[in-house]
């Protein structure tokens, strides 16, 4: 009979998982409930598209995937809540643009917008445009232009956030045609259309939350600020279409802390990215005509990456670099 030598045992011992054979302290991810912070107001067109892939991604991994909303400084609460989380897997916040940028904004920026996250899937981009309320006098946004070149700095206009995606585009259609105005920043997009609806502001620049309320004819859209117009909105131009040299691409998705086990990542990233391919998904991006633009962690974060030296020159030209 061989004898089996205590190392020998130990040896085989450690061998079981490989082999497939059970092993109770080997945890299965995820264990417990996910954390996925929104850091946006309830009622937005990115806390939608997030709670339909929360329900679905937690129906593939048989956990909850809970839903926090966070919002307020810019939309960066979610970025600084994950630099405290455990890199686990069950803490994850969306991304967008503002995480990056917000950083380059701050003289005492909190945390690096890439070496201090996890980016785990780029999911989808935002369509987003200039809207007034459909009882105001200006049909286009030449006219808009117009009357703010001839009343400078009288006009205001809203934005989910100073340094927000939404509000350099204001800025940068007001550097290319001549024209100052007053930005007012709110919460969130719901927070910004409700305070166009009731007056508060002249015009905004959001993303296509306001969909609903153009087609119900409460707002117009002037202006799209994609490369191509908008399927439902045909007879909406761009602005490359009025003829300024301005396409504003926005993608966001999925980050988690910095250090997390690339495992994780990927059980993460797959469920994501087919719950993204859904049709119930598909079909509310159609329904704010928002592009699907799936990429793995690595690409996103180096088109982040390379997103933080084109965002520091741009900011750079604005003057909104911290001094």
């Amino acid at each position: 009979m061989q004898r089996i030598t205590r190392r020998a045992a130990l040896a085989a011992g450690l061998a079981l998982p490989a082999l497939g054979l059970p092993a109770s302290a080997q945890a299965r991810f995820p264990d417990r409930p996910i954390r996925l912070i929104i850091p946006w107001t309830p009622g937005g067109p990115a806390d939608g598209g997030f709670r339909i892939l929360a329900e679905l991604v937690g129906q593939k991994l048989g956990q909850s995937v809970i839903v926090e909303n966070k919002p307020g400084a810019a939309g960066i609460l979610g970025a600084m809540a994950l630099k405290e989380a455990r890199p686990d897997g069950t803490t994850i916040s969306q991304m967008h643009m503002g995480v990056v940028r917000q950083m380059l904004l701050n003289p005492r920026p909190p945390y690096h917008p890439i070496d201090d996250l996890t980016y785990i899937l780029q999911i989808t981009g935002f369509v987003m445009g200039t809207v007034v309320r459909a009882d105001a006098p200006w049909k286009t946004l030449p006219e808009l232009l117009d009357h703010a070149r001839a009343n400078p700095g009288k006009l205001n206009f809203g934005t989910l956030g100073i340094g927000s995606t939404q509000h350099l585009a204001m800025e940068r259609i007001g550097l290319a045609s001549g024209v100052t105005w007053q930005h007012v920043p709110y919460r969130g997009t719901s927070d910004t259309l409700r305070a166009l609806l009731g007056g508060e502001i002249h015009f905004a620049s959001e993303s296509s939350g306001w969909a609903p309320l153009v087609l119900s004819g409460q707002l117009r859209l002037l202006a799209l600020y994609s490369s191509a117009r908008a399927a439902r909105f045909p007879d909406v131009p761009t602005l490359r279409d009025l003829g300024m040299d301005i396409v504003i691409d926005s993608p966001g998705g999925l980050i988690g802390p910095r250090g997390m086990d690339a495992d994780v990542v990927k059980v993460l990233a797959d469920a994501f990215r087919a719950a993204a391919q859904d049709p119930r998904h598909v079909e509310f991006l159609a329904r704010l005509d928002q592009p699907l633009m799936l990429a793995d962690g690595a690409a996103y974060r180096a088109s982040m990456q390379q997103a933080m030296v084109d965002e520091r020159a741009l900011l750079g030209r604005l003057n909104l670099l911290p001094a």
